[in-house]
């Protein structure tokens, strides 16, 4: 890949290879995890991480309940709930990491564009 990566920058000119440095790499997982609640559908992710968060935590509390269950019933009842919230939290992270994906495709695909529009202007 990284082979790749430099036989692209050699075959851009100087005033290209400035611009790209100036558009710089890939930004750190956090950024990205924060890009995830800009746009027009962010609050859709905001809501999905309060219901995730909210989950998690109810799940944490039937799980705390769960140990200190004394006997078998009470630990079934205090269980099922538990692993339950804590799976469907577990879900509804997992469904927001495709967004994240997206947005580091539509990232490339404006940077193949930008070079694109400044090899049809030479």
């Amino acid at each position: 890949m990284r082979d790749l990566d430099q036989m692209i920058d050699e075959a851009l000119d100087a005033e290209e290879r400035q611009l790209m440095r100036d558009i710089g790499g890939d930004p750190g997982f956090f950024s990205q995890a924060l890009g995830i609640f800009g746009g027009p559908g962010g609050w859709v992710n905001a809501l999905l991480m309060v219901v995730q968060t909210a989950l998690f935590f109810a799940g944490a509390w039937a799980a705390w309940n769960f140990f200190e269950a004394a006997d078998p019933l009470a630990a079934l009842r205090w269980g099922i709930p538990a692993a339950v919230l804590l799976l469907m939290a577990l879900i509804i992270k997992l469904s927001i990491w495709p967004t994240m994906q997206a947005n580091r495709v539509i990232r490339e695909l404006k940077r193949i564009e930008l070079q694109i529009a400044r090899a049809g202007r030479k």
